[in-house]
């Protein structure tokens, strides 16, 4: 029996350990593959860099094997998960009835899609197998979407739906800075959306909920 993958669900690191658990177990039964981002120990890699200037390729590979440790650490708290170092294993643990976690580092290492740089992260990872599976890309985070600049700073505005065109030129936003460029190259959409309300992570991935009453953000890249 060959399963599609339908969404592949980016839960951010910002979201470990509570929310993404909780997340993860919501995502029973949704033909969902999880990755998740490198959180707190991603950022202390920046901060060390900062004052030491590792190379790009330590900082590229330790912020990946980061990834790796929270995605171990949330498969062991989610009884309906398993954690999958292939594509093909995503497929045959969805098969088992089972939600993926996709360990990533060895992959990436065989498959080197990126060039070593801070600008990219899980967002973009996550872009990348999203596009190898045909599958919809879901970027889950901790605020509500892309906002026009930070948002606690005064002034500023929520964004319901963007051209990945335009949002290259962002400075910041809640997302990484390579991923508007694949989400071109690719001709593909995602949604942004806050995972502390598994609910609007789950309306936006099954057609039996038509509850919208939320705010998030679609990247057009189409």
């Amino acid at each position: 029996m060959i399963i599609i993958i339908k969404q592949v669900v980016k839960i951010g690191g910002s979201l470990f350990p509570n929310y993404a658990v909780e997340l993860a177990e919501k995502l029973e039964n949704t033909d969902s593959v999880i990755i998740l981002g490198g959180g707190e120990f991603a950022n202390l890699i920046r901060k060390y860099d900062d004052e030491m200037k590792f190379s790009d390729e330590t900082n590229h590979w330790t912020a990946i094997g980061c990834m790796d440790i929270i995605a171990k650490l949330v498969n062991d708290k989610v009884k309906s998960s398993k954690l999958a170092y292939t594509i093909d294993e995503i497929n045959q643990i969805s098969d088992e009835g089972l939600t993926p976690i996709f360990v990533v580092s060895e992959f990436l290492r065989k498959e080197n899609p990126f060039e070593c740089s801070w600008d990219v992260t899980s967002d973009s990872i996550a872009a990348y197998v999203s596009h190898l599976l045909n599958a919809n890309l879901l970027i889950v985070t901790n605020v509500n979407g892309i906002y026009t600049q930070e948002p606690k700073e005064l002034g500023s505005t929520f964004i319901s739906k963007i051209d990945a065109k335009t949002l290259l030129t962002f400075q910041e936003s809640s997302i990484d800075v390579m991923l508007p460029t694949l989400l071109l190259r690719y001709g593909t959409n995602c949604y942004v959306v806050n995972g502390k309300y598994p609910e609007w992570v789950l309306s936006l991935i099954d057609s039996n909920i038509n509850d919208y009453n939320f705010d998030y953000t679609q990247i057009i890249g189409e």
